[in-house]
């Protein structure tokens, strides 16, 4: 007579339940993991590495990357996608240095620097005002909506300009992106303010439940009541008026503005967010996981520097990046799937 089946033990139970918390932390973290390996590997490589400049350097080169990866992050949570952020940033930087420059295509006017900032705010919004309005309203995709902005945006750069350069720019609008309180940059500075701001807005807000219910389900919010048009082009707006903001503060580092000023930063944004843990398929992520993936990317392009490698060489790692995001975002979601 064969004895029958002893139940499972409490502790089988308690290790299944372990292994998949210990999955799910390292899942949502890897990007912080491999930003340590990264930044190890540097000091390696690079004599006297974890110094205040070069720390401060890489803090600051990933400003512009940062701001503008915030809004595109939280439309790709709602399930959306904009990929006219780098060419809102260009039209952003252009609008105030074309007002204030004194050179170049620059009109030279005496407008206060701050005006310049709610100037460009306004601008992003409305491009992402109309992005919104396509994209809920018409029912068009966002990429297509997006991808058109992206091109006629940079575009209208050109127009205003004749393809002429602007610079020289007051002294005052110049000092936003010099000026290091306490020894830390103002660039800096803002960058964390805003990651801050719109992390709490994504976690502890209704407006951030909501963004979260609308990409991990396309029906169930609307059923539930819940705005989503006029959640998803606020956020659009948002979107905007962040990358507007990136090409006021790039403006001011660069001390004036090309028409092709900003090029392949959406690629690193898009890079940035989907290495930080956004899902591609919406309603999964975090804004502290993306400031990660901007602090990877700023590393790396330092350490490129520093070694004195060619500059094309970014090229080739940028690109590779995309796609190990792309993929690391399928890894992810399978092994979700199977083992979490």
């Amino acid at each position: 007579m064969t004895s029958p089946t002893p139940p499972a033990t409490p502790a089988a139970g308690v290790s299944a339940a372990s292994r998949r918390r210990i999955a799910t932390f390292v899942l949502d973290h890897l990007v912080w993991f491999i930003l340590f390996i990264v930044l190890a590997l540097s000091s390696l490589t690079i004599d006297n590495f974890f110094q205040i400049g070069i720390m401060m350097n890489i803090l600051r080169q990933a400003t512009f990357v940062g701001i503008i990866a915030v809004g595109l992050a939280m439309t790709i949570i709602a399930g959306r996608m904009d990929l006219s952020v780098e060419s809102v940033l260009g039209i952003g930087a252009m609008a105030a240095a074309l007002v204030v420059g004194t050179n170049g295509a620059g009109l030279g006017l005496p407008v206060n620097t701050w005006l310049t900032l709610l100037m460009v705010v306004a601008i992003g919004a409305a491009i992402g005002l109309f992005n919104g309005a396509l994209i809920v309203k018409l029912g068009i995709n966002a990429f297509i909506v997006t991808l058109a902005t992206y091109i006629g945006v940079r575009g209208l750069a050109l127009v205003l300009t004749g393809g002429q350069s602007v610079y020289s720019l007051p002294a005052d609008f110049k000092a936003v992106a010099t000026l290091e309180p306490f020894g830390i940059p103002v660039l800096v500075l803002i960058l964390v303010a805003i990651y801050v701001v719109f992390s709490f807005i994504l976690t502890r807000t209704r407006y951030g439940r909501y963004l979260y219910m609308i990409g991990g389900n396309q029906t169930a919010p609307f059923r539930a009541g819940i705005p989503v048009e006029r959640i998803l082009i606020v956020t659009f707006m948002i979107s905007g008026a962040l990358a507007a903001v990136a090409g006021w503060l790039l403006a001011a580092r660069t001390n004036g503005a090309t028409a092709n000023l900003g090029i392949g930063l959406l690629f690193e944004a898009f890079a940035a967010v989907v290495i930080g843990g956004v899902s591609l398929t919406g309603g999964v992520g975090r804004l502290s996981g993306v400031f990660a993936g901007v602090l990877l990317l700023s590393t790396i392009d330092t350490s490129i520097n520093v070694m004195g490698m060619p500059p094309h060489y970014l090229q080739v790692i940028r690109g590779g990046l995309v796609l190990v995001a792309v993929l690391l975002d399928s890894f992810k979601s399978v092994i979700h799937r199977r083992y979490i």
